[in-house]
């Protein structure tokens, strides 16, 4: 009984494992790197934030739960405000925003949670150049997307290249083959690649920023249970014994 058990419930989770990996790149955020996560909230504000807002969290959270004193909060990452208490919200006018891109920039406070920090990752890593796009750019996790690509100056240009595959009607089909480097960033493709783990770390800690804490918590749970379940099964057996 307990076999067919488990056999049902690996079935169940395999078609979700398979959804969130199919297609894109594996990553795993790491919420205990306190430094990546501060570099990440800076990332953030100084490249998302020009249009991107995240109302459902404080600037006097994000210091507090990330090491980052009031004094640097006010410095580096609060250009919107001067107070620590105020949501990171930003200027830009949702209705002239979609006259500029066609969509109004969504609030990222849940993204991570909503997309997974693999399809955040595929993202950041994976615009290219496309001149029949609006902004002359595409993405590979986000087809037709309406965003530029921010952090260019930081990865510098690359093209997507296709090879040509025999279909199921035996029509040759494109299919994404990796990219080409046109033009170099600033950062190297390592740098590069740092920055957008940074960010995402930044993200998912944005989408939960209790889970650390509740992990914790979890351990000690556990923990009481496995305790509590040695006291109740010793108490089973005394009470049990003169029963056999």
């Amino acid at each position: 009984m307990f076999r067919a058990i488990l056999v049902l419930l690996c079935l169940i989770a395999a078609p979700a494992a398979s959804a969130k990996t199919g297609g894109l790149m594996h990553y795993n955020a790491d919420l205990s790197d306190e430094a990546s996560l501060q570099r990440g909230a800076r990332i953030f504000v100084n490249y998302c934030m020009s249009c991107h807002s995240a109302a459902y969290m404080r600037f006097n959270r994000v210091g507090r739960d990330l090491g980052i004193p009031e004094s640097v909060l006010k410095t580096n990452l609060m250009f919107g405000t001067d107070k620590p208490g105020e949501t990171m919200t930003v200027a830009m006018d949702p209705a002239e925003a979609e006259k500029w891109f066609g969509v109004a920039p969504p609030d990222l406070s849940v993204t991570a949670r909503a997309r997974g920090d693999d399809w955040l990752y595929t993202y950041f890593m994976t615009f290219y150049r496309d001149p029949a796009r609006p902004t002359g750019v595409n993405n590979i996790a986000f087809r037709d997307v309406a965003m530029p690509h921010v952090l260019w100056e930081l990865q510098g240009w690359q093209r997507a290249v296709y090879r040509d595959e025999p279909g199921a009607d035996g029509k040759p089909v494109k299919v994404f083959d990796g990219f080409e480097q046109l033009t170099p960033g600033k950062l190297d493709a390592a740098g590069y690649e740092r920055t957008v783990r940074d960010l995402v770390n930044f993200l998912v800690y944005l989408g939960e920023p209790i889970k650390l804490k509740r992990e914790k918590i979890g351990i000690w749970v556990i923990a009481y249970l496995l305790v509590l379940l040695s006291v109740v099964y010793l108490l089973k057996r005394e009470y049990w014994k003169d029963v056999h």
